[in-house]
């Protein structure tokens, strides 16, 4: 099985996501530059995404981090209803490809339930064609880094040991959530929050410019470790 995170990974919805945090947290009497949102939002779930944030600012006072991702979730609401989105270059013909060789897709983010559907519907990815499990913030109890959204994936799609598993991120956080979920191989990609030297910190296996030939890179690693 590959756990792909959504946005920044597999989706290319050009940072909206954390664009509208920062203006919402702005709304909310906090403020922060875009590459601070970047770098400490990446990958989180967003109402603790939010939360931290606002930990670290130094604005006296400011409204509360539930009423900061209220305002989050319905402008985000207002932007993806204008904003294109699109796969990246290559995707969908590597999900075709993986699920040809019968490996398991799972889709898994830090947004909710409604804006991770909100998203695929706009692409027209379908369960069954592109991906096979959507596993988003809402479904467990414990955000990333914890690994509670890959382990439910492994339960629901039957894979017993997380060794039969990679996880692929464009954000730290992702790949820390594959290491805790003990993965056999992590990757990295930058074409999302955070760039190769932020990813190197944490020592992914791989660290990738784009999705394009990763079965391929994993076809020769599983060759190598044979």
């Amino acid at each position: 099985m590959i756990v792909f995170d959504m946005a920044g990974t597999v989706v290319n919805e050009h940072n909206v996501v954390y664009k509208t945090l920062k203006k919402a947290l702005g709304k909310g009497g906090y403020h922060f530059s875009l590459e601070e949102v970047l770098s400490s939002a990446g990958g989180k779930e967003k109402s603790q995404a939010i939360n931290d944030l606002i930990h670290q600012s130094e604005s006296p006072g400011g409204l509360s981090g539930s009423e900061v991702y209220r305002i989050f979730l319905n402008q985000l609401d207002e932007a993806y209803a204008r904003q294109e989105v699109t796969s990246y270059p290559g995707v969908e013909a590597l999900l075709r490809r993986l699920r040809d060789r019968n490996i398991k897709i799972t889709l898994n983010t830090g947004y909710n339930r409604n804006t991770a559907t909100q998203l695929l519907e706009k692409m027209n990815w379908q369960p069954g064609r592109e991906y096979d499990l959507l596993v988003t913030a809402d479904d467990v109890a414990n955000s990333r880094p914890a690994p509670d959204m890959i382990f439910l994936a492994m339960e629901k799609l039957g894979i017993e040991s997380a060794s039969a598993v990679a996880k692929v991120g464009d954000s730290v956080i992702d790949i820390e959530e594959g290491q805790v979920a003990g993965c056999g191989v992590t990757v990295g990609v930058t074409t999302g929050a955070h760039a190769r030297e932020e990813l190197k910190k944490v020592e992914p296996t791989y660290i990738l410019d784009s999705l394009e030939n990763l079965d391929e890179l994993l076809l020769k690693q599983k060759e190598v470790n044979s």
